[in-house]
Formats: structure tokens, C-alpha cells, sequence
């Protein structure tokens, strides 16, 4: 009989053994994950279990004091936030740190001329920036937010603005793109758009995001990872967390989701 033989997948972004602690207080402890290429993964955990250290860990915003980040192959644990951005590393953040003057298009073309290095001449000769300005529209269009691209930012709805700072992370042309919390404060009407527009985004890109809406994680993750005290409680699919009964009473409470 023939052996079958599975393909392993490609990792896009590891961790191993990462650990970190303000003071006395471990808030990241040993953490050690994998997310294969393509993988859309969920960060959840109760208030205070760290997930937003772990994100602040994996972009650089804070050193670790033990452990290391791996990018693909590449160990990227030493680099600067922004060195990490131009290895395909990028996040959104749970408040707007948007360009309020600016309109959609302006900000996403200024963000795709910053990657091509081409932002120090922007303004002085835009008309010369034809090409980050089709890829900027590109990137709004996928977004749903072409129709608006010409308005101010801080007209626009709460939602779209936070689907704007997801395209301006777009415009790095990331492998591994990290939500925090990408819907909060925005009105539950408009949250859902916010995750259909992330399910439709590229099937190479690698996603981890934030999220305490229980509905909309079992709705579009393929995987989830619980974080408990810093540390990883379990991990799994969907399937696999719903049924958990360890989950439901830390987190999830009584309630099935399907």
C-alpha cells in the first residue's frame, strides 16, 4: 500500500518559549505558538490575560525577557517595530491612529510611497506617483471603501475608519497581518462589515486577531488560541474551543456556539 505523505505548512510567524513581566507580575509566560501560511487565527482570553502584551511582544512595541519571535525562518526578535513592518510584519491598533486632514486615498497612497521609499518627494510631485496611486485605490476598492476614498477621514463613519487603518497596513503588503480588536466601539451593525471585508482578503496572508465577540470568532477564525494568566490555556479549532468544557469556565460561560 502506498504511504501518503502530508505536506507540512509553511510557518509564517512563531513563537517560542516568549515571556514577559512588569515588576513581580508574569503577563506573558512562555508562549510558544505556530501560524501556518494563510492561517486566520483567533486571539481570546478574559480581561487582563495579556493578548495585547503578546501582539505588543510580536511587533516589537516591547522587548521580551525571554524567548524569541520568528517571522518564516527569519528570527526577528532584536528588530525595531518598523524593521519588522518592512519583513511583512504589520498590525492595526484599538484606537484609530489615522490622518484625520487627510482623505482615504491620500493616506493609503502616503503609506504605499513610504514601502516604495518614495515618501519624502509625495507631496512636491504626486503626479509622478501613478503606480502607489492605482495600488492605493486597489486596496481601498477590496475594502469597500473606493466610494469614499476622496472624503475626509474624520467624516467618515467610525467603521469605515477603522477599515481605513486596516488598509493602511495593507498598503505595507504584509505576510502577516495582526487585529486588535478591529471592530471595537464601532456600532454591531457595522462591525460585521469589518470581518466580511478581513474574510475576503488574500489567502497568503496570515492573520491573528483580538476579539471578545464570541459570535464573530467561531463565524471567521479557523483556529483559536485561549490565553489564560499570560499563558496559553489551550488552542484548537472552533469546534474543538466550543465543546471545551475547561473553555466555557474560564470564558465562555454556559452557552454553545456554533
Amino acid at each position: 500500500m502506498e504511504k501518503v505523505v502530508t505536506a507540512t505548512p509553511e510557518i509564517a510567524l512563531s513563537t517560542r518559549g516568549l515571556s514577559k513581566q512588569f515588576g513581580s507580575l508574569a503577563v506573558t509566560q512562555d508562549v510558544t505558538i505556530d501560524l501556518p501560511k494563510g492561517v486566520r487565527y483567533a486571539l481570546i482570553g478574559p480581561n487582563g490575560a495579556g493578548k495585547t502584551t503578546l501582539i505588543n511582544l510580536i511587533t516589537g512595541m516591547l522587548k521580551p525577557d525571554g524567548g524569541s519571535i520568528l517571522l518564516g525562518a527569519d528570527d526577528v526578535t532584536s528588530l525595531e517595530p518598523q524593521q519588522r513592518v518592512t519583513r511583512g510584519l504589520a498590525r492595526t491598533f484599538q484606537i484609530n491612529t489615522l490622518f484625520p486632514s487627510l482623505n482615504p486615498l491620500e493616506a493609503v497612497t502616503l503609506a504605499v510611497a513610504e514601502r516604495r521609499r518614495e515618501a519624502g518627494e509625495f507631496w512636491t510631485s504626486l503626479s509622478s506617483h501613478a503606480e502607489s496611486i492605482e495600488e492605493a485605490y486597489g486596496i481601498l476598492a477590496r475594502l469597500k471603501l473606493g466610494e469614499v476614498c476622496y472624503q475626509p477621514t474624520r467624516q467618515l463613519p467610525y467603521g469605515r475608519q477603522r477599515l481605513l487603518e486596516i488598509a493602511l497596513a495593507l498598503a505595507t503588503r504584509p505576510k502577516v497581518l495582526l487585529l486588535d480588536e478591529p471592530a471595537a466601539g464601532v456600532p454591531q451593525e457595522e462591525s460585521g462589515d469589518i470581518f466580511e471585508a478581513v474574510a475576503n482578503l488574500s489567502n497568503d496572508l496570515t492573520l491573528l486577531f483580538i476579539e471578545h465577540d464570541m459570535h464573530v470568532v467561531f463565524r471567521f477564525a479557523s483556529h483559536i488560541i485561549v490565553l489564560v494568566g499570560g499563558a496559553i490555556f489551550t488552542q484548537g479549532s472552533p469546534a474543538e474551543i466550543s465543546a471545551d468544557p475547561r473553555v466555557r469556565e474560564v470564558y465562555l460561560g454556559t452557552r454553545q456556539h456554533g
